[in-house]
């Protein structure tokens, strides 16, 4: 039992650090932050399909990320609620493996769009934000998270352990 919880919290901890060195590259290209953000760390959001540890693993991930790009503080709190929130609702669907990038890419689409009208002030409406976080998110879980899944479904039984 105790070699199952130091997997899991090296498991977390290795998906939050892979989580701050992607969304540090899409940062340095600038695709980390503003209205339209494709974060290449947001493909990683479909992990909880395999492991519960993704859960605290994101989590904290997506905290050190908006920590390191200079984000507000309300963007911290609630864009890192969103991100536990996505994937909370990607582990409760992992029985549906096509289902895993749609509780993210929901919980970015309807939170994130109100940080950047009323915490940033960006110029343009809710539905716009919604549109363009909505867009951005289809790119990272969507399409990049499910070939994620694709190529790790191969190996779960060696690099994730059975937890339920």
């Amino acid at each position: 039992m105790r070699d199952k919880k130091v997997l899991l919290t090296t498991q977390a901890a290795m998906i939050a650090a892979l989580y701050v060195v992607l969304t540090l590259l899409a940062n340095a290209l600038g695709l980390a932050n503003y209205a339209v953000q494709v974060r290449f760390s947001e493909a990683l959001t479909v992990l909880p399909f395999f492991t519960p540890a993704a859960i605290p693993g994101l989590t904290a991930g997506c905290i050190l990320s908006n920590l390191l790009t200079g984000c507000m503080p309300l963007d911290i709190v609630f864009g890192s609620l969103a991100t536990l929130l996505g994937a909370v609702g990607t582990y409760l669907l992992r029985k549906h493996m096509w289902a895993a990038p749609l509780p993210p890419i929901a919980a970015n689409t309807l939170i994130v769009p109100f940080i950047l009208a009323y915490v940033y002030q960006f110029e343009g409406s809710i539905p716009y934000f919604m549109l363009t976080v909505g867009i951005g998110e289809l790119i990272s879980c969507g399409i990049l998270g499910m070939i994620l899944i694709g190529v790790l479904n191969k190996y779960r039984n060696v690099i994730f352990i059975k937890t339920v």
